[in-house]
């Protein structure tokens, strides 16, 4: 593993073009293999999960499950509501939807209490998730009505147009996000290389590893099904760590460059580069591949879907600093001799002397380093106190399941949701009540939950006014029940109601029947359940995530101490973003400053995947920074030394590979959908805390009052010649 960065530069090198043209290829074989299979979604048994998820199942089993509904409603653009017209129109939507091939059933129109809205329900065929594909005929179709009948006001809501219109709104909200993150990339890697060309190499990169690795999870969604998250992932994970990845290894390359004085080829200096930068590539991927593939154990589809489209771009990522990106330093580094010759032979004619090197850092990062330099106890008891600070309001995290009541109002369905709720309260939320019995206990099962019925309508938690339903299935097994709320899904009142239904309604009348096998499901008792499902699984994945964390760690750089330092930081870094995402996104106060309508709580995916994904980034900066004071460290500098000259050596780089992934992930506050909001705060507030707060002030204070003590158990390295890492012994070549 040591040596295989150098070996697969080596014969990139000296292959330039082979290497060049085959990653290309290879990019392009990924991505047309991808659009060839195309992607398996996951269906929605894929979702189920708890007692709504057995339910779900139950009614399936019997033929009973829920199906995508549309709600077309019809009221007057001024004054009362003509009721001929409005008659008419609704006789209009009806012929229409009836003819469509998407359409199941159109029931008969419904007038509003106060009289003002005429509304059509519009069944669709096929399960629930197809229905935002479907979709778009009917929405056509309203709006023709619409047009049909100038004086009335004739739009559509339901799930499929929900889901349809955040689609759509995660699709502008990317591209805004790529019009953010991406000049200032481009600018921010212009400011560290000063060259247009090596600014480019970078962007190329991560951009062509973003798209092998969307066509390698469209293959492997055949093997996991995809839950329509896992391209955003890789959109936001490819470009902060395929830049970051080249951009350690090219400042590498030029570091040696500058060291070498024109005595080395490029070829070996490329070599140079794998043996230090491209080794802290392969661990550091290979960290963040371990943290993330924990999501697994998580048993839930979208966490699944979420890591699989991580640990592929990742995987890429690192494969093209390690394949191509040789070649065209190569490529590049000959075309830098040829113009360094010519400026060279300029400056003897002219009779001046050779330009001096840089210092490697600046005065910044001098200032910064000053207190864990100078006072190293006081620096790291002050930076854990304040990291601690901000990690408190983590202990008053509350978890909530967004539906679509938390998504934006600059969706249209979601504007004509809100009007359609306000006239129809009974149609904020359903609760399904599903019993299985043998089929001759059919009618005993029915008369028990029309029992259930009549005592719901009492609970001032339901909708007293609306009759409840009970469907059976043909072979008598299955019985579903829908009862009514009036309150929207996250509301306090709506998740009493499902309480108050499971643990007394159901008890004291269908559940008293024996051999009975009863469930609730719906909208309410689905966030509940998943929330409960993700809390349960928790405590394994991150006892899990702690474990291959320190292992890792332990191994990369053979110190038991090291191992338990990075996790203790990292623990440090995710606590301290979480209490800032709680204190940002709980409260309303910064509604106005960030855009966003608050939950009242954070969206229940949230917390655990930046837990894994922060684990694995924090790496990143872990494996860079502690790799060059190893490395100084190896070269036979003593333990204070050696801090410090890696410290100094990898700031600026490390700086810079901040500001990357800070943009990127920062832009995702701008968008629309509050779980992205949430999960791109939260990612560049941790990126900015670790490459600022514990990588420049709290693992130097670290590793200067530990001494020798933090490579414990390896001893110290011997042997080191000319400068160079003695772990990893290089030829010169050409």
């Amino acid at each position: 593993m040591r040596q295989l960065p150098v070996r697969m530069a080596r014969w990139s090198a000296r292959h330039a073009w082979r290497a060049i043209v085959g990653w290309f290829a290879f990019v392009v074989l990924c991505l047309g293999a991808g659009i060839a299979v195309g992607t398996n979604e996951a269906t929605t048994k894929d979702f189920w999960v708890g007692e709504a998820g057995r339910a779900e199942a139950m009614a399936t089993e019997g033929g009973l499950e829920r199906s995508p509904t549309e709600r077309i409603m019809i009221r007057a653009r001024s004054g009362p509501l003509d009721l001929t017209a409005a008659g008419s129109a609704a006789q209009d939507v009806t012929e229409r939807m009836r003819n469509l091939p998407e359409v199941e059933s159109v029931a008969a129109p419904v007038r509003s209490k106060d009289g003002k809205v005429l509304l059509v329900s519009v069944v669709l065929n096929g399960p629930e998730l197809e229905g935002r594909k479907n979709v778009v005929p009917l929405l056509e179709q309203t709006a023709a009505v619409g047009a049909n009948h100038p004086d009335l006001v004739v739009e559509e809501t339901g799930s499929p147009a929900i889901s349809k219109g955040v689609n759509d709104q995660r699709g502008e909200d990317l591209a805004l996000s790529e019009r953010i993150s991406l000049p200032v990339t481009v600018i921010t890697l212009l400011v560290v290389f000063g060259s247009v060309v090596m600014a480019g190499v970078p962007l190329l990169l991560a951009l062509s590893s973003i798209a092998a690795a969307i066509g390698l999870s469209m293959i492997a969604s055949h093997l996991l099904p995809d839950a329509g998250v896992g391209m955003n992932l890789i959109l936001l994970i490819g470009l902060a760590v395929g830049v970051d990845y080249t951009l350690f290894y090219l400042k590498r390359e030029r570091e040696e460059r500058a060291r070498a004085g024109g005595r080395l080829s490029s070829e070996a200096l490329v070599e140079l580069a794998a043996a230090t930068a491209g080794r802290a590539i392969v661990v550091s991927g290979l960290a963040v591949i371990v943290s993330t593939a924990t999501l697994y154990l998580a048993g839930d589809v979208i966490f699944s879907s979420l890591a699989t489209g991580t640990i592929l771009v990742v995987a890429v990522a690192v494969a093209s600093s390690l394949t191509v990106l040789p070649a065209l330093l190569v490529k590049i580094g000959h075309r830098t001799e040829r113009l360094a010759s010519r400026k060279a032979a300029r400056r003897a004619k002219r009779g001046k002397p050779a330009p001096t090197a840089k210092p490697e850092t600046g005065r910044v990062f001098g200032a910064l380093l000053r207190p864990a330099r100078t006072r190293p106890v006081l620096t790291l008891c002050l930076s854990v106190l304040v990291m601690l600070g901000l990690a408190a309001p983590a202990l008053g995290l509350k978890l909530v399941d967004p539906g679509k009541d938390t998504f934006s109002r600059d969706i249209p369905a979601m504007q004509v949701h809100d009007r359609l709720t306000g006239s129809f309260p009974e149609l904020f939320v359903k609760h399904e009540v599903v019993a299985r019995s043998a089929p001759e206990r059919a009618a005993q099962v029915k008369r028990a939950l029309a029992d259930l019925g009549r005592r719901a309508q009492a609970d001032p938690l339901f909708a007293g006014d609306t009759e409840p339903t009970v469907r059976t299935s043909a072979d008598g097994r299955i019985s579903v029940l829908e009862l009514a709320v009036p309150f929207p899904a996250p509301s306090a009142e709506a998740i009493e109601s499902l309480v108050h239904l499971r643990q007394d309604h159901i008890p004291a009348t269908v559940g008293q029947l024996s051999d009975v096998e009863t469930g609730v499901s719906g909208d309410v008792a689905r966030g509940r359940d998943y929330v409960a499902h993700e809390s349960g699984k928790l405590p394994l994945v991150i006892g899990f995530l702690l474990l291959m964390t320190f292992l890792m760690t332990a191994w990369a750089f053979r110190s038991v101490v090291i191992g338990l330092v990075g996790v203790a930081l990292n623990l440090l870094s995710a606590g301290a973003s979480l209490g800032m995402l709680v204190l940002f996104f709980q409260g309303t106060w910064a509604e106005g400053l960030l855009a966003f309508d608050s939950l009242g709580a954070i969206a229940s995916r949230v917390p655990l995947f930046l837990v894994v994904i922060l684990f694995g980034l924090s790496m990143d900066y872990q494996v860079f920074v502690v790799s060059r004071i190893q490395e100084a460290r190896q070269n036979g500098m003593p333990a204070r030394e050696a801090v410090l000259e890696g410290i100094n050596r990898s700031a600026k780089v490390v700086t810079s590979a901040a500001i990357v992934m800070v943009t990127v992930f920062g832009a995702f506050v701008a968008l629309h959908l509050t779980e992205m909001k949430q999960m791109g705060f939260c990612l560049a507030v941790a990126v900015l805390l670790d490459a600022v707060v514990i990588r420049l002030m709290v693992l130097p204070s670290v590793l200067l009052l530990l001494g020798e003590r933090a490579w414990w158990p390896a001893r110290p390295a011997r042997g080191a010649r000319d400068g160079f890492p003695a772990a990893a012994p290089l030829e010169k070549v050409g």
